[in-house]
């Protein structure tokens, strides 16, 4: 069975930490694969604050994940301090791509590489709307 291979970016223009929680933990007693998707919703929504937008306003458009892809590389435990990188990429008409790259902080152990889907939605129509310029121009930086 062929295997999903993710390859880091060279650059990631944004970081934030979070922290393991006990809930963020598996009957393995490591991080779940389900709760990495949420740590990086956390990472981006602290992006686009960053650039004064949210996933409901991002420049004058809402935002709805199409998909997501996750390699897990490493295991992170309970009080684990990570790292969350994230950039924006691959601008199309109606959406773009954020990568995200998870580090543990105390080894730079490298735990997972992402990326997700978005497109440009309107909520109030229900249906899927352009990308504003000024998200294609971050896109284009990155």
């Amino acid at each position: 069975m062929p295997r999903l291979q993710l390859t880091p970016r060279s650059g990631y223009p944004f970081s934030t930490g979070l922290t393991v929680r006990v809930t963020d933990l598996n009957y393995g007693g490591h991080l779940g694969n389900d709760r990495i998707l949420a740590l990086l919703q956390e990472a981006r929504v602290a992006f686009l604050t960053e650039h004064g937008w949210s996933e409901i306003d991002c420049a004058g458009t809402g935002l709805i994940m199409t998909d997501a892809a996750v390699q897990y590389r490493g295991e992170a435990f309970a009080g684990d301090h990570l790292l969350i990188e994230v950039a924006m990429a691959e601008a199309a008409r109606t959406g773009f791509r954020f990568f995200y790259r998870m580090t543990r902080h105390r080894d730079e152990a490298l735990i997972a590489v992402a990326e997700t889907g978005m497109a440009c939605f309107d909520y109030q129509r229900r249906r899927v709307a352009a990308l504003p310029d000024a998200v294609r121009r971050l896109c284009e930086e990155n």
